[in-house]
């Protein structure tokens, strides 16, 4: 009786559970076609569209593409790039790979709890055999694997080097996160080793073939067209689901892939950067900044982000999927190159005023008291701080999210002596009001 009720409530919701699949619109899997909704529709003032374009042309950018509900609203390619020209997804090719995860635990080729050993076999690292056996695929997917990502004098960029002598034991699986490449990109070869696939092969017959996307893994960094970067950011917003064909019925797994996945960097899925969590961390450093990712941008914004500004954003609020190729966008700091954010959120700040009616930055957080910070960088490791308003303490951290450094100002600011820390990024945060400001990056060369 109970089974009977159940069916019967699945059955009258149905409609309601198809909505959002029925408003989408999926472009043809074959050809150029593609159905497009007028920037008037939505209220686009043609004179900010052109103020739009000329940042992202000031910004290096090759392509963008706006779309909702699946139709194109904004394409537009600068210099010599056009439709069809071929570029890197970088890191934003990690929230492709976190998709074929699922699809593969789907098919029963593992678990996301097994041990990643169980498929690369002993001595994918350089741990013990019992650490080794302790790091998950899942593990692999929220980036604490608790492998060593620092640089060394022998090897200045382990982040992307996947041999075991780079993967070395740090920290206790679960208890440290940190942007590690190396340790992602085996994700690739698990994949394979489950399913006895190519990871180009996997990914063509699962995910390519079936949304009309093209594309190829190349040095474990795929490669394709702005249209198949929108078109994977498509079929996200439609929860796996292409034109009707689902490609990951799990919707538990794309749940949690979507969602914070662990504790340490709140704005962190499976693979995917999430907006709008009260915390976040970012490459290189282990330090917790308080606030979203974007402050600019829609709070349930998800985002697969690439070295040098390759984007996609998916906006379930808005119907919107975002996506930008091209070279750095110029934008330094927190973040560095890998996962630079400073661009996102200058970017939302132009598509907040697209609309006419549009007058000021819809999603701005409070902004932060005015602190002055000089010299910066500075060769001999002295800095002097000054704010607006009164400042009660000034807190500064390492890289490593050590404090080393904790004084209250006078009337007139502080001098923060850094002259015998090592040369390299600290992380300076001022108490004004019983609130503390961002933290902001204080640099000895």
């Amino acid at each position: 009786m109970v089974k009977n009720l159940l069916i019967a409530l699945l059955a009258a919701f149905a409609p309601f559970l198809s909505i959002a699949q029925n408003t989408l619109y999926f472009p043809p899997k074959t050809g150029t076609a593609w159905a497009a909704t007028p920037p008037s529709e939505l209220g686009f003032c043609p004179e900010r569209i052109d103020s739009l374009y000329q940042f992202l042309e000031s910004r290096n950018t090759k392509s963008f593409i706006l779309l909702k509900d699946g139709k194109i609203v904004l394409e537009k390619y600068f210099g010599t790039y056009v439709q069809d020209s071929i570029w890197y997804w970088a890191s934003a090719g990690k929230s492709l790979t976190a998709f074929l995860v699922g699809q593969a635990q789907e098919e029963g080729l593992f678990q996301i709890d097994d041990a990643t050993s169980d498929y690369l076999g002993a001595g994918w690292t350089s741990c013990t055999p019992t650490q080794e056996a302790a790091i998950t695929i899942r593990h692999q997917l929220a980036m604490t694997t608790g492998l060593d990502d620092t640089p060394t004098t022998n090897d200045p960029d382990p982040n992307n080097c996947t041999d075991p002598s780079c993967l070395q034991y740090l920290a206790p699986p679960g208890t440290r996160w940190a942007y590690h490449t190396g340790a992602y990109r085996l994700l690739q070869d698990v994949i394979a080793a489950s399913s006895g696939l190519t990871i180009n092969q996997f990914t063509k017959t699962r995910l390519l073939d079936r949304t009309g996307m093209k594309g190829l893994w190349i040095g474990d960094v795929m490669y394709g067209r702005a249209r198949d970067m929108a078109r994977f950011g498509l079929l996200v917003q439609a929860h796996g689901v292409w034109d009707g064909d689902t490609l990951l019925h799990d919707q538990d797994y794309f749940n949690a892939m979507v969602t914070p996945s662990q504790d340490l960097n709140q704005s962190y899925g499976y693979l995917w950067w999430l907006n709008g969590q009260p915390s976040l961390m970012l490459p290189g450093v282990q330090f917790v900044f308080p606030g979203p990712l974007f402050g600019n941008a829609p709070p349930d914004l998800i985002a697969a982000l690439g070295k040098n500004d390759q984007k996609i954003h998916v906006v379930p609020s808005k119907g919107w999927v975002v996506v930008r190729q091209g070279n750095s966008a110029g934008y330094t700091g927190i973040g560095g190159n890998l996962v630079p954010i400073g661009f996102d959120n200058d970017l939302w700040a132009y598509l907040n005023l697209l609309d006419c009616n549009a007058s000021s930055t819809q999603y701005a957080h409070e902004a932060a008291p005015a602190i002055q910070v000089t010299p910066n960088p500075s060769s001999e490791g002295i800095w002097n701080i000054r704010a607006v308003e009164r400042m009660d303490a000034v807190e500064v951290y390492d890289a490593r999210g050590q404090r080393v450094f904790v004084a209250q100002p006078d009337a007139d600011g502080l001098r923060i002596d850094g002259s015998a820390w090592p040369p390299g990024v600290y992380f300076a945060r001022c108490l004004v009001q019983g609130k503390f400001s961002a933290p902001m990056a204080l640099v000895r060369y």
